[in-house]
C-alpha cells in the first residue's frame, strides 16, 4: 500500500473525490501543509462549484491550481471508461509530465496506474500529514470520514490503519 508521496514539494494532479472527501471533514488546513503543489484540470473545479451550487459545502480551496488541459477535447477513450474529472486528471498529469495523481475511486486509480502514474488519495494524504507531524493520529479523520459518508472498503481501511501503526 502507497501510502506517502515524495518528500521535496512535487506537483500532484489530485480529482474531485478526494477534496471533497478531505472538505467534508475540514481538514484542507491541514493538506495545504504537505509540502505538495497541488493542481487539478479545469473539469475538477467545475464539478466541486456545480456541488456548491447545489447546496454542497465543498468549495475550491485556494491553495489548488486549477489548469487549462492542452489537448481538447480530452481523450475519447479516457471520457468513455472514466467521468470527466478523472480523464482530465489522468490527461493533465501525462501532459504535464507530472507522475502523481490524488484520486479515491477504484476506475481512476486503475486508470491511472495502467499508464504509469503513481496513485494516492485521501487516506494516503492524511497518512502523509501524519508522517510529516501535522495530525498525531489518522483515525480520528478515518472516522470523520466515515461519518462523513464516504465509504471505503474495510479491508483498506485495516491494511491502512494497520501502516499507520494505528
Amino acid at each position: 500500500m502507497r501510502l506517502l508521496l515524495p518528500s521535496a514539494a512535487e506537483s500532484v494532479v489530485v480529482n474531485t473525490g478526494p477534496l471533497i472527501a478531505l472538505g467534508r471533514i475540514s481538514a484542507f488546513d491541514i493538506i495545504e501543509r504537505l509540502p505538495i503543489h497541488f493542481i487539478a484540470p479545469r473539469q475538477v473545479a467545475e464539478e466541486i462549484e456545480a456541488g456548491a451550487r447545489a447546496g454542497h459545502p465543498v468549495v475550491v480551496p485556494s491553495w489548488l491550481g486549477v489548469e487549462e488541459l492542452l489537448q481538447k477535447p480530452l481523450v475519447p477513450l479516457a471520457r468513455y471508461i472514466l467521468d470527466a474529472g478523472e480523464a482530465a486528471v489522468i490527461q493533465l498529469a501525462i501532459e504535464r509530465g507530472i507522475p502523481d495523481v490524488c484520486i479515491d475511486e477504484w476506475r481512476g486509480r486503475r486508470a491511472a496506474v495502467s499508464v504509469g502514474l503513481r496513485v494516492t488519495g485521501s487516506l494516503g494524504l492524511l497518512g502523509r500529514a501524519k508522517h510529516c507531524g501535522f495530525i498525531p493520529s489518522v483515525l480520528p479523520w478515518v472516522e470523520k470520514l466515515t461519518a462523513s459518508g464516504i465509504y471505503y472498503h474495510p479491508d483498506l481501511l485495516r491494511g491502512f490503519l494497520s501502516a499507520m501503526g494505528e
